[in-house]
């Protein structure tokens, strides 16, 4: 039984470390621009299938495919950000409309140039790490271990920079940030680009744990929906805990009782937060924001 639980735990470490990538970097988004991007998810299909590539197929190194994997969908979510979304700040209906579209254009170009077949990567670390009786893939510690590293990075970047005083000041008020002479036309993209490279390395992560096919990004992207209003719309630490917490919970319930009694589990949690407390666990009324 002990064997059993910690395995689980660790499953749910996993998968939750994942969610709370996905969930960081589309609170960020929301947080800063006030557009709910339901296009994130395909930026971690575009950093699955590069890590693929770059991996999977041409034996670069682990450090060096991921590090490409990121920064070359992080270009692409420049982009996107220069063209698309920067005209619909602040406007979150049509925001979230053009990121539907984007979507769909980004997965039909993803099948278009990849196909539809699953693609399959080899495992970054072969074998098992046993510590008495229970036993732990090297394949999933990788995961947690680097998306850990991941969110520690981000808080060091937040909490004890000036950028990340300027994003914590622009997503408190953008017009007050301005007055004060914060640059909001480089904190916007900036803000865009560090969700779409935190989505992209959560998509690479776990590209040789499942398949990758040019529609693995929609239940990331409905996961991190789930996890933000959980913790709260434009809240990092409500993030954390709400991937955290739906992890687990996915986890657990698969194990000990089903994958669809899992799903249930979860949109009650979403229900019950909504009905009690409707800014979430950790994030802010409208009148104190």
């Amino acid at each position: 039984m002990t064997t059993i639980l910690a395995q689980t735990v660790v499953n749910g470490l996993m998968v939750g470390m994942i969610y709370v990538l996905m969930a960081i970097g589309f609170t960020m988004v929301f947080g800063i621009m006030r557009i709910v991007n339901f296009a994130h998810g395909e930026f971690y299909m575009v950093g699955a299938f590069l890590f693929a590539i770059l991996y999977g197929s041409n034996d670069l190194p682990f450090a060096v495919s991921l590090t490409l994997a990121v920064l070359a969908t992080a270009l692409l979510g420049l982009v996107m950000e220069r063209l698309v979304f920067n005209h619909f700040r602040g406007n979150e209906i049509n925001g979230m409309i053009a990121s539907v579209g984007i979507a769909l254009i980004m997965q039909n170009t993803a099948l278009l140039i990849w196909g539809s077949s699953p693609r399959s990567v080899p495992a970054v670390v072969s074998g098992v790490l046993s510590v008495g009786d229970v036993v732990f893939p090297w394949s999933r510690l990788v995961v947690i271990f680097g998306a850990i590293v991941a969110v520690l990075l981000l808080y060091l970047l937040i909490s004890h920079t000036q950028i990340g005083r300027a994003m914590r000041a622009v997503a408190q008020d953008s017009e007050i940030a301005l007055v004060q002479g914060i640059r909001v036309d480089v904190i916007f993209p900036l803000a865009f680009v560090l969700g779409v490279g935190l989505a992209a390395l959560a998509g690479a992560l776990m590209a040789p744990v499942l398949s990758v096919s040019p529609f693995v990004g929609l239940a990331p992207t409905l996961k991190a929906f789930v996890i933000v209003v959980i913790g709260g719309l434009g809240s990092v630490p409500g993030a954390v805990a709400g991937g955290l917490l739906i992890g687990l919970l996915e986890s657990f319930a698969g194990t000990f009782m089903s994958a669809a009694l899992a799903e249930i589990l979860q949109f009650l949690v979403v229900i019950a937060v909504v009905l009690l407390r409707p800014q979430g666990l950790l994030g802010r009324k409208e009148r104190e924001a």
